[in-house]
């Protein structure tokens, strides 16, 4: 019964994102069109150029300017047509997505509307933000332009490979090309198995492209630096801090063999860094625009080199099982249609789970906040695998909730600069601020914002969202002396990516000019609330208002005695609203960086039946298979990407020698 419930769930939203994934975005700000001189269109442009009867009498060649909201910011374009309303160049002037991600979308979208004259193109998959962003920007030049944008919107092209059907066959075939993925169908190719590894976007690496940094246990560069932890202990306290609803042999194996993953990864040409993070063993991944990269490279010297292939842009619809429901390949579909049957001997699912399914996230977990990891992570791995028989785990649900945002921040950039647009995202951070969640009620001891997890998941105990009260007194303060203005015990605890932009700006003695305009600009962008008085704020803000005066009224007494005699917020935290409005809410949500778990896999990376018995010929590894190591939801720093790399390593060995024993 379970097992239908979420396979219904699971139909719509995919159902959803197959339709949202071809509708275009918001359009972007149009300028005049600038006179050039028009280069000839491609042959392939030519092919899909319009006929005299779709060019309107208010059309005028010429190169338009356009711009759209992409994932990380604006994406700016030139868009030149001929005569004949042949598109025959679109330049990207300014984008600051995610390179090896949004930048491919948007390079691929570009040369498919080129190529086909055609405003009818498939999102690509994982970036459909940029995808859909660059299509918004390229439609509204044409309108700008007085082009027929219905003509562009309904021709189609036809996919090259529809109705076709190749055969491939390997010993193991790896499903996603993520970090464990990559790391299975090196490990499994070194093994002496020929590996066919697909993906469903143009990208490897997966997460691994967007992580900071992983954890490996007492690796060479942690021992030779003096930092060594207590194996026992720290197996000990991880197994009873999860309630002991966890497969202990799962995490002792992790904890033993994760170190040797660093080495490893050293040998195959992806080097880490190790760092003392406050006495965690953490290890930084290479540069981020080097990683799919190297990943390539180790793919290209072991899987490649050993006659199996990489085949991107492939995405698996079904198992193929035997009479015996053993699991004996995979079909999936190319981008440009084909339909591929790969047979193998050892099948590995390393599609990275469903956090980007918001109503499986929702009914499985109850979270409501940020997606922050990839958006092709639907689900669809876990349910091919449902589907052939494999046990959903009983602590199904669980997520990698693990960092604090403020929905301001992004629009703020538009406006100010990285510094200033972060300034309501470093309150969020800050124990020194009065936090509440959507009805008004106060509802923990805000020191838990210095540790990432505690505050991702005290938060989304609470609601969709929290808010971080600061008043006008607090804002003087920081306009004053920054963040030692208002007692800051240290810098607030964000991922460096997020204050990489700014990082000599980002000092607790440097002053916030012009926070006052900047939480106005948060109110009147939608992105937080204000009120002269706290009963008008709560109204703003949609609390209740006696539940939020009363908690108000608490807390000023609280920051007046020194005693929080509901939550213990120690008195150097406590710092006084003032008497007297202006008030701000600001907007926090949770990043959801993944699921956890969603397959039952023994130490030897099996999947399971729902007799915890193995599939044969199935194994998983990476996020799919980490519900092994915690309890209902993810309370690790660096496990994610450690564990990925590792049960990458290990799973692919496993499955080779499932394979080349038969």
């Amino acid at each position: 019964m379970r097992k239908q419930t979420i396979s219904r769930m699971f139909i719509l939203p995919l159902c959803l994102v197959m339709i949202l994934a071809v509708i275009s975005g918001c359009s972007g700000n149009s300028a005049e069109p600038a006179a050039s001189e028009q280069p000839s269109a491609s042959p392939e442009a030519t092919q899909g150029a319009a006929d005299s009867s779709e060019i309107p009498a208010s059309f005028k060649a010429g190169t338009y300017k356009a711009e759209a909201d992409g994932k990380d910011g604006k994406i700016q374009v030139e868009v030149t047509l001929d005569a004949a309303q042949t598109i025959t160049d679109i330049k990207v002037v300014s984008q600051t997505e995610t390179a090896g991600i949004g930048v491919e979308a948007i390079n691929k979208i570009k040369d498919e509307i080129i190529a086909g004259q055609t405003l009818a193109v498939d999102a690509v998959s994982g970036a459909s933000e940029s995808s859909n962003a660059i299509l918004a920007a390229v439609e509204d030049a044409l309108n700008q332009a007085g082009s027929n944008v219905e003509a562009f919107k309904s021709r189609e092209v036809a996919k090259a490979g529809e109705g076709k059907t190749e055969q491939l066959s390997a010993d193991v075939v790896v499903v996603g090309a993520g970090a464990s993925g990559v790391s299975a169908a090196v490990s499994a190719a070194d093994k002496g198995a020929k590996v066919i590894i697909i993906e469903k976007t143009a990208t490897i690496g997966g997460a691994s492209n967007l992580s900071w940094a992983g954890k490996f246990y007492n690796s060479s560069a942690a021992v030779s630096s003096g930092l060594k932890i207590s194996v026992e202990k720290e197996i000990s306290d991880w197994i009873v801090n999860n309630h002991w609803r966890v497969d202990a042999a799962a995490i002792r194996q992790y904890v033993t063999k994760s170190g040797d993953t660093y080495d490893w990864l050293a040998k195959k040409g992806y080097p880490t860094t190790f760092i003392n993070f406050a006495g965690e063993q953490l290890h930084m991944l290479p540069a981020y625009d080097t990683r799919q990269e190297l990943l390539r490279a180790m793919l290209a010297e072991s899987v490649e080199k050993g006659g199996g292939q990489v085949i991107t842009e492939t995405t698996a619809k079904k198992l193929i099982t035997g009479a015996n429901g053993e699991v004996t390949g995979v079909v999936a579909e190319k981008a440009d249609g084909t339909t591929l049957e790969i047979t193998g001997k050892s099948i590995v699912m390393a599609t990275g789970g469903y956090a980007a399914n918001k109503e499986m996230v929702k009914e499985a977990f109850g979270f409501e906040g940020v997606n922050g990891g990839l958006g092709q992570n639907i689900g669809e791995g876990l349910q091919m695998s449902w589907d052939a028989g494999a046990k959903v785990p009983d602590n199904f649900g669980g997520q990698m909730l693990h960092q604090t945002l403020a929905r301001s921040t992004e629009k703020l950039k538009a406006e100010y600069e990285p510094f200033e647009a972060s300034y309501p995202l470093m309150t969020t951070y800050l124990p020194n601020f009065m936090n509440v969640g959507p009805s008004g009620a106060r509802f923990r001891d805000e020191a838990a914002t210095l540790t990432a997890v505690a505050a991702a998941n005290t938060s989304a105990f609470n609601g969709a969202y929290h808010l971080v009260i600061v008043s006008q007194s607090q804002i003087d303060a920081l306009k004053a002396k920054g963040m030692n203005g208002v007692k800051a015990p240290a810098l607030p605890g964000m991922p460096p990516e997020f204050y990489a932009a700014f990082a000599d700006k980002f000092t607790l003695d440097n002053p916030w000019k012009d926070a006052d305009k900047v939480f106005e600009s948060m109110v009147a962008n939608g992105d937080g609330y204000k009120g002269n008085t706290i009963e008008e704020l709560a109204q703003n803000a949609g609390m209740d208002a006696a539940v939020f005066t009363d908690a108000f009224t608490k807390y000023q007494e609280a920051a007046k005695t020194g005693v929080d005699t509901e939550f213990g917020k120690v008195k150097e935290y406590l710092l006084p609203m003032g008497e007297s409005g202006p008030y701000y809410a600001v907007i926090a949500e949770i990043n959801n960086l993944g699921s956890v778990g969603g397959l039952l896999v023994n130490t030897k990376f099996q999947v399971l039946n729902d007799k915890r018995v193995p599939i044969k010929g199935l194994y998983a590894v990476g996020l799919e298979s980490e519900g092994v190591l915690f309890n209902d939801t993810y309370v690790g720093n660096g496990v994610g990407i450690g564990y990925s790399f590792t049960s990458g390593r290990l799973g692919g060995e496993d499955a080779a020698a499932g394979a080349l024993t038969q």
